[in-house]
């Protein structure tokens, strides 16, 4: 019978105030001991320490708030950011989401020629390989406490015969108005999922370790269902929900 390794030190932490969070020992609300505490009264460094609050976190049962501490989160407790999500057309033509946040770019984003890969062209109904053009944006609101990684493809196919053909279109969301003066009707199907981020998409979004994240999947399509462009959202999953209308 194989000889099971004992845990690292930083999942026997999680562990244990994971227990003490659920037994009541630390109440939903109230503050955790500091790092510094942790760290002495397990007797390890507060790195291995943050990592077992990376994992509390992960799991949504502490909340970690900027130059005030950790706080302990009830498992049956809501998020505290909910984003409602979706797209709607203001009376003057302009498409905006439905959050209402004004997303800012950090840099201007360029247009780039890539290749479609094969899981996107299954979204998009094209060849894998056909030429797109992609931008890449990361976004920040709130005065920079809120932060995405978005990301634009559009088929070369779908702008033969237009204005396009010979100049890159405008990012989303300008995108949306661009395509709805070309005579489209659009519609937006969304695909929602959560993983683990690239180490890249960590520092952007900056995550801690073991933080997931989620990864939202936009398709613009016509009124015939025919996939125009396609948006890649990277969004921080540790202490937000998605609000969808039906």
């Amino acid at each position: 019978m194989p000889v099971e390794k004992p845990k690292p030190r930083y999942k026997q932490i999680a562990d244990h105030l994971r227990e003490g969070i659920l037994s009541g020992t630390y109440p939903a609300g109230q503050p955790l001991p500091s790092e510094e505490s942790l760290a002495k009264q397990y007797g390890v460094t507060r790195p291995t320490v943050r990592q077992g609050i990376a994992e509390l976190r992960a799991a949504g049962l502490v909340e970690v708030m900027m130059g005030r501490g950790m706080f302990v989160r009830s498992p049956h407790s809501r998020p505290s950011l909910t984003r409602p999500r979706g797209v709607r057309r203001e009376p003057d033509g302009r498409y905006v989401e439905t959050d209402g946040l004004r997303w800012d770019d950090a840099e201007e984003p360029v247009a780039t020629r890539t290749d479609a890969p094969l899981a996107l062209a299954d979204l998009l109904r094209i060849p894998p390989g056909e030429p797109m053009y992609t931008y890449d944006a990361l976004q920040i609101a709130d005065r920079g406490r809120l932060r995405q990684l978005r990301r634009t493809y559009v088929p070369f196919s779908v702008l033969l015969g237009t204005k396009f053909e010979e100049q890159a279109p405008p990012p989303a969301p300008h995108l949306y108005t661009a395509l709805a003066e070309l005579g489209h009707e659009l519609h937006f199907t969304e695909y929602i999922r959560t993983r683990m981020p690239l180490p890249d998409q960590a520092q952007a979004l900056r995550l801690p370790d073991g933080v997931p994240m989620f990864q939202i999947l936009r398709v613009t399509l016509n009124t015939a269902a025919k996939p125009l462009a396609l948006e890649e959202f990277h969004v921080p999953g540790d202490d937000l929900e998605l609000a969808y209308p039906l």
